[in-house]
């Protein structure tokens, strides 16, 4: 595809998308406050910033999905006003989005054409032939194996994560947004990604790139813009960037001690299982965790980490094994009995399993305890509902209007301190959490640290899942890593090794030692 060029009145070169004077608020509220961007031919442009800084926003403005109050945008040099995703993608916008939403009852092929379908000239139908054969050469194109026939519904995450990719590829767009395109796809899919930016870019299409992950920030990107509550902060090359410096501008602040871990004594065993089964998806699982650990579960997608701990919490059945609470079995066949037993499961999608996002703050909170607050288990005590919500909101520094706002309003960040307060106010003596940071910026991931290495401190029992090795390096006492539904490798501290840790995740495949423990 070739762009054509276009010089500014002073005879420079104009960049392929500005943004200027962007303004937009919702009921009376702003979220955007005179934003700028400019965007690049064949570039990769990041944009970043905390949770609630206005990058959504700002990008749905462009792919026409809400409409700016103030503000003008050009495409190359030409001012333009998009009223609509269509108007967009009639531009050379599209968008992939970072919560999903496919029509999981059609086909792989049936998403990718949807509402561009190729007609037979003879009988003015769809013509399904094609669209199969023309999902196959775009897959082909960018190596991903997924069955053009097969439907949505049965695809992983992952997989429908590449298809939306794929979707938006399709288009033939001149600017493609990607917000947080690898927030649930693998490590081989995200080199895949950057494999395709590359070709992108080598086409002269551009990129607007948002993620919270550093790393693929500093080794995909061009150019970075920062916002901060709904504010333009600056844009540079990502070379004038280093992590620190980056992380300062979009937060306002240094933030020291990402990972403020404590020596916390490991008191007794509080957690204990052995043996657990589930027929081919993990298989004799065994492990011990004690009160003032953070236990984290380390492995690759899909090696049955989220599994085993829905198992433990009573979301899943299983085939055999024994889980015990301070040495006594736990018959935990629901997350009611887990509850009983003083476990708790902070889930790896919040939106879905941790919320009900059309409830307020304060419905949200008290959710899981509501017998606290009820009288004679029937009438809600309001007042001492409102009164408790309103400490939660101060002592997490949940970022709400107040505690009537929805859920759904909020920002990642705010929504997973709403999930923390809702089960840490049943006081759990075992708290599990699956990709506790999936999503969230750094600000608020850093609070998120601060908030488990407190929970350690008090005698707690923490069981966390993470993919982000950082994070299990950082915060944990011990790793137990799976790989294909089984354990692999278990690492005390004093042991952590980032390679060795990989191997592990990997099946050992060069055959180094793993250490297990006694």
């Amino acid at each position: 595809m070739t762009i054509p060029l276009s010089t500014s009145s002073t005879g420079q070169m104009e960049p392929y998308l500005r943004m200027e004077g962007i303004s937009k608020s919702f009921g009376g509220v702003p979220v955007l406050d005179d934003v700028k961007l400019q965007v690049n031919r064949g570039e990769v442009h990041a944009l970043t910033g905390e949770n609630g800084a206005g990058k959504s926003t700002l990008m749905k403005i462009l792919a026409g999905i809400h409409q700016k109050d103030e503000g003008r945008i050009y495409l190359n040099g030409n001012l333009v006003d998009i009223r609509s995703p269509r108007e967009a993608i009639r531009l050379g916008i599209s968008m992939i989005h970072q919560e999903l939403n496919p029509v999981r009852d059609m086909t792989v092929c049936q998403n990718i054409f949807l509402g561009r379908e190729p007609y037979s000239r003879l009988t003015r139908v769809v013509d399904s032939r094609k669209e199969k054969e023309q999902t196959r050469r775009l897959f082909g194109e960018m190596d991903i194996s997924v069955e053009p026939d097969e439907k949505m519904g049965n695809l992983s995450v992952a997989e429908m994560q590449m298809v939306e990719i794929a979707k938006a590829v399709s288009y033939s767009s001149n600017i493609i947004i990607m917000d947080e395109p690898t927030s649930a796809i693998t490590g081989k899919e995200v080199a895949k990604l950057f494999e395709m930016i590359s070709g992108l870019k080598a086409k002269g299409i551009a990129v607007i790139y948002i993620s919270h992950k550093m790393d693929e920030i500093f080794t995909i990107c061009d150019t970075i813009t920062v916002l901060r509550d709904g504010r333009y902060i600056d844009t540079r090359q990502a070379k004038e960037f280093d992590r620190d410096t980056l992380v300062s501008r979009m937060v306002g602040r240094e933030i020291k001690d990402l990972f403020p871990k404590s020596n916390t004594e490991r008191g007794p065993v509080t957690l204990e299982v052995e043996g657990l089964t589930q027929s081919g998806v993990f298989d004799n699982i065994s492990f011990k965790a004690h009160k003032g650990e953070v236990l984290g579960l380390s492995g690759l997608m899909g090696a049955g980490r989220s599994e085993v701990v829905e198992t433990i919490f009573g979301l899943r059945g299983s085939d055999g094994g024994t889980i015990r609470v301070n040495g006594k079995e736990a018959k935990i066949k629901s997350p009611a009995d887990a509850i009983r037993h003083g476990v708790a499961l902070i889930t790896d999608d919040r939106k879905m399993k941790g919320l009900n996002l059309t409830a307020s703050v304060r419905d949200n909170i008290s959710l899981v305890n509501l017998k606290a607050f009820s009288r004679f288990g029937q009438v809600i005590r309001l007042k001492k509902e409102n009164q408790t919500a309103d400490e939660e909101i101060k002592k997490f520094r949940i970022k709400a209007r107040d505690r009537y706002q929805p859920v759904g309003t909020l920002s990642g960040g705010t929504q997973q301190k709403v999930v923390l307060s809702k089960w840490l106010l049943n006081n759990p003596e075992i708290i599990i959490l699956d990709e506790p940071t999936r999503g969230i910026d750094v600000g608020a991931k850093a609070e998120i640290y601060g908030i488990i290495s407190r929970l350690a401190e008090t005698g707690k029992t923490i069981v966390m899942v993470s993919s982000e090795l950082p994070e299990i390096l950082g915060l944990c006492d011990r790793v137990i890593v799976l790989y294909h539904g089984r354990i692999s490798g278990e690492f005390e501290r004093k042991d952590f090794d980032q390679e060795r840790i990989i191997k592990a995740a990997m099946g050992n495949p060069d055959g180094a030692t793993i250490h297990f423990m006694n």
